[in-house]
């Protein structure tokens, strides 16, 4: 301990006397610290925000509807959307589709859009006819009033449940709960409010196509298809068991379809598990390019303290055969010179991690950026800078401690 003591006593001295080298080398290493901080957390923190957006569709959501293209132009298409009630009655069996949690309908016209009106207010909104599991397929959740009954759906009741904005628009501060509002000349009574949905991102790069998640309306299904003259379910909503089950899931459905139509329709499906998979290779890519600029910065910093122990090394060659001359072991030189590349990368990781938290605050201040899981990254650099004060200060010390005697007392700068 008393040779420890000494030695980071020796290496503090040194690196006082050479204090603007030193500062620049602990600059380096503050910079490539706080970019390596900085970038894994913002990465981290990016990816957090793109998926809570994602959740708002239900992470393990599947879609199947009829594809309308047809190959041949001047063949005579099918009518109907190649699902029925029938269908749905057979996909509630077990039997059919044991990779599946649950189902709804989802029937909607051609023209999404419809004038809704209360009093003089109006508002331009999709209409969509779903399932008492739709919300939790849909990962919706009710602000107010209830969710549909069973009930609700058999007796095919002019009910409806109304996204957040829909109601600010409509009924502003009153509470909507049993009101009513006007599709056309039909009347439906508010049964509840959804929960705000957050889809900022997604609507900025036009995942949504426009559509206002918070401006919508559900209603039971069977009420529209009653209102259209219809049996057809233009989409069928399902929630597979789990992510790994997902394309297991939408092949199950797509059999029993083919297998009640004998395969006079062909079906499209989608699922949130491309949306993951998109979203995964984009950040990932994204986060790349950030860590190997953050890498090649932090190198930078391993470099300039990889020079300033050598500069020391020359510097103190007669120091070193005057140490080895009196007794120091090659463990004592090589120890003193780790310890100075060692402290140097220190106080530049402590001092890259105030910088980061500088940067990381005024996101949250200015941007209102989430961070998620800073600690990691904290102490990722802190074990990062250790070691590249380490691998900085290896071969000097190593060079410093091989020198003999002789040579080094008879070496002149």
């Amino acid at each position: 301990m008393r040779n420890f003591l000494e030695n980071l006593k020796q290496a503090l001295g040194a690196i006082k006397q050479n204090r603007l080298r030193t500062l620049m080398s602990i600059a380096g290493i503050a910079f490539g610290i706080a970019s390596v901080v900085t970038v894994g957390v913002i990465s981290q923190g990016g990816r957090d925000y793109i998926y809570s957006e994602l959740e708002t569709y239900g992470l393990n959501s599947i879609w199947v509807y009829r594809e309308w293209e047809e190959d041949n132009p001047f063949a005579k298409v099918r009518e109907g959307s190649g699902i029925t009630n029938d269908d749905y009655a057979a996909m509630k069996k077990k039997i059919c589709c044991p990779s599946v949690m649950m189902f709804s309908p989802s029937v909607y016209p051609e023209e999404w859009m419809k004038n809704l009106r209360v009093g003089n207010s109006f508002n331009n909104s999709s209409v969509e006819g779903v399932d008492v599991d739709y919300l939790k397929i849909n990962n919706d959740s009710i602000e107010k009033g209830r969710n549909f009954r069973k009930d609700d759906i058999v007796r095919k009741k002019h009910v409806a449940i109304i996204g957040f904005q829909l109601k600010e628009n409509l009924f502003g501060s009153t509470n909507p709960i049993g009101k009513s509002l006007h599709m056309g000349d039909v009347k439906f009574t508010v049964i509840g409010v959804l929960k705000f949905k957050n889809r900022e991102f997604l609507n900025a790069i036009g995942a949504t196509q426009g559509f206002e998640v918070n401006e919508r309306m559900l209603i039971p299904y069977t009420s529209y298809q009653q209102i259209m003259g219809t049996k057809d379910i233009h989409t069928m909503r399902a929630e597979a068991m789990s992510g790994a089950v997902v394309n297991k899931a939408l092949d199950e459905i797509i059999r029993l379809l083919h297998r009640r139509h004998g395969n006079r329709y062909t079906y499209q499906t989608e699922s949130m598990l491309a949306w993951i998979e998109t979203t995964n290779d984009v950040l990932g890519m994204v986060t790349l390019i950030g860590v190997v600029s953050a890498v090649v910065s932090l190198f930078v910093g391993g470099v300039g303290v990889f020079n300033i122990m050598s500069s020391s090394v020359i510097e103190r060659t007669r120091e070193i055969g005057i140490r080895k001359a009196l007794g120091a072991r090659k463990a004592d030189i090589m120890l003193q010179f780790l310890m100075e590349s060692t402290y140097i990368s220190v106080i530049g990781g402590i001092a890259g991690i105030v910088l980061s938290w500088f940067v990381l605050v005024s996101l949250i201040f200015f941007a209102d950026f989430t961070i998620s899981s800073a600690w990691i990254f904290l102490s990722a650099a802190i074990f990062v800078s250790t070691v590249v004060g380490l691998l900085a200060g290896y071969f000097p010390a190593k060079h410093a401690a091989s020198l003999s005697p002789s040579d080094a007392l008879r070496f002149e700068n």
